[in-house]
Formats: C-alpha cells, structure tokens, sequence
C-alpha cells in the first residue's frame, strides 16, 4: 500500500512538473533553464518545492516580462527576488504566503488592494502604494509604480531595511520549523524525481539527506 501510494505521488508530482516546465520554457525561452534552476534549490532559498516555485513563477511572469521588455535573462533573475522575498515576508511576518502570492499577483494586473497585506506599513490603495518612493530615499533610483518590474525592485529595497531578506534561507538552515519545510519540499522533489528517467536522481537524494541532517542538527 505504502510502495502504491508513493508510486502514484512520483506520478502526479512528475506529470505536474512536465506542465510547469512547459510553461517556463514558453514564457522564459533561452532563460528557462536558469529559471529550473533557481526551482530546484528553492527547497533551502524559498521553502518551496521545484513544482511549487514553478507555478508562483508562470503566475505573474507574462507582467514581469512585458515590464521588461521581454529581456528574459533579466526577468529570470528578477523572478527569483520577487518568490524570495514572498518567502521572507511570510516568514518573518507569519503571513500565509498564499495571501502574499495573491498580493504579487495584484500587483501585475496594477491592483494595489492587497498591499497591506504585505505587513510593511503601507494600505492596501494605489496611493499607499506611491508611497514606495520610500525606497527611492533608501537606494536613490526612482520607481514606477506603473512598472511591474519597478514594483518587485521597491518592495525588495523596503523589505530588506526592515531586515526581512535573507530569513527563509537562514531559518532553513538554523530552526526547526525552517528546515522541517526545507526537508518537506526536498521530499517533494526526491519524489518526484522518480518517476524522471532525466532526473539528477543522486543530487536530489543528496538534497533530501542534507535537509534532514540539518533538521537533526537544530
């Protein structure tokens, strides 16, 4: 029963990942493979698996790129900033992070509603969200709120004076809870990775062991 069960989840977790790749690869082009990169550790930098960083990805990159003049290198770098200061803004502020995800994604369609929900000081209104020329002050470019891209750089600059950056990937390897998620989304890609004749089968073991050494270790 136990072998049946695992069995199906490799499936599920494989057949849901050659969708997400799919998607990347249409959206991110020549950039998606550093895109799958940036995936497959988002186990210890997002508290994510491979699948889940996938699909928060897809979700608002078409914004992220028309705001970049489809520079798909760039964008892929900027995506990863954007997923990770998702993860420490919901855990530093014990937000869930669907509520968080929810906001970014309103932020593409230049819905500025669920800004607060971000917990930085500002509401939830496209006024409040001027107000991120706070972080203009901070790094001494301007920001258009108007550019998704500009968004995603002002909240960074904001969230990282409030010593918000960097806490996923540090509570990952020095708490309980962080790396028990760490270990969790390891598991993920470990399972998932075996129903993938391509997968780097040995470095996703070597991932999963890592994760719950350091789960021991806190």
């Amino acid at each position: 029963t136990a072998i049946g069960a695992l069995t199906t989840k490799a499936i599920e977790g494989y057949a849901a990942q050659e969708q997400l790749v799919g998607g990347v690869e249409t959206l991110f082009k020549t950039s998606s493979d550093t895109v799958v990169g940036y995936a497959n550790d988002a186990y210890k930098t997002a508290g994510m698996s491979a699948n889940e960083y996938m699909e928060t990805v897809t979700s608002f990159s078409a914004s992220l790129l028309a705001s970049m003049n489809n520079d798909t290198a760039a964008a892929a770098e900027k995506a990863n900033v954007a997923i990770t200061d998702m993860s420490d803004n919901a855990n530093k502020m014990g937000t869930d992070i669907s509520l968080i995800q929810n906001a970014y994604n309103g932020f593409a369609k230049q819905n500025y509603t669920m800004l607060d929900n971000l917990k930085l000081g500002y509401g939830g209104t496209q006024e409040e969200m001027q107000r991120l020329d706070d972080a203009s002050k901070l790094s001494g470019i301007k920001y258009d709120i108007s550019s998704y891209s500009d968004v995603v750089d002002a909240i960074h600059v904001v969230q990282t004076e409030m010593g918000i950056t960097g806490t996923t990937a540090k509570e990952a390897s020095t708490t309980i809870e962080g790396s028990v998620s760490s270990m969790s989304s390891a598991w993920d890609n470990w399972v998932a990775g075996m129903a993938d004749s391509e997968a780097n089968f040995s470095q996703l073991t070597s991932n999963l062991v890592d994760s719950i050494v350091t789960v021991v270790g806190n």
